[in-house]
Formats: C-alpha cells, sequence, structure tokens
C-alpha cells in the first residue's frame, strides 16, 4: 500500500497509509482543517538518445555511431574553415575599398 501525504491549512504534514482505490482524506488528524494530497515529481531519468531495447549496447550501433561522428566532425571542421576564410577575405576587401588618405 503507498504512502501518500497532506499539508492542512494551518501548515501541518503527515503521512497516511491507504490503498489506492481509498479515498483521499478531507480534514486534517491534529487540527481538523481542510487538507490536500501532496504531489512530487516522480525520480525517472531518461538518458541516452532512445528508450527502446534497439538503441542500446550493440557493437554494430557503436561503430556506427563512431563513424557517423567522425564524418560529421570532418564536415563541420571544413564548413569552419570556409567560413573563417570568407571572413578574413571579406575583412581585406573591406579594407581595400575605402579611398586614400588625401595628402596636402
Amino acid at each position: 500500500m503507498p504512502i501518500y501525504e497532506y499539508r492542512c491549512e494551518n501548515g501541518h504534514q503527515f503521512d497516511v497509509m491507504q490503498s489506492m482505490s481509498a479515498e483521499p482524506l478531507t480534514a486534517c488528524e491534529t487540527c481538523g482543517a481542510p487538507v490536500q494530497r501532496v504531489f512530487h515529481p516522480i525520480a525517472v531519468h531518461f538518458k541516452g538518445k532512445g528508450f527502446y531495447n534497439t538503441d542500446y549496447g550493440t557493437r554494430r550501433r557503436n561503430r556506427e555511431l563512431e563513424k557517423s561522428g567522425k564524418e560529421g566532425a570532418a564536415k563541420s571542421e571544413s564548413k569552419a574553415k570556409e567560413t573563417s576564410s570568407a571572413s578574413s577575405d571579406g575583412a581585406k576587401s573591406s579594407s581595400s575599398d575605402k579611398p586614400a588618405a588625401k595628402k596636402d
């Protein structure tokens, strides 16, 4: 049987062991004030890429992930080089577009 936590309007907190089909309590055990059941988030941690049995631990899948990771890294490095060379070319052209200073 689960244990439920209740809190009354006057700040009292208490736990009650009840069956799941039992009606929730309506009055505080200490002062008789109206109570509400306290809910807490559950302790579940979803980790990894997916939550299916096929997503975990096969050697073939690990090889595929490593291969795609290396290919993705190579593509991102080439894009980064292209971007940095384009930005440095833009900086050179902007400085050459300025008119020469006049000398008197």
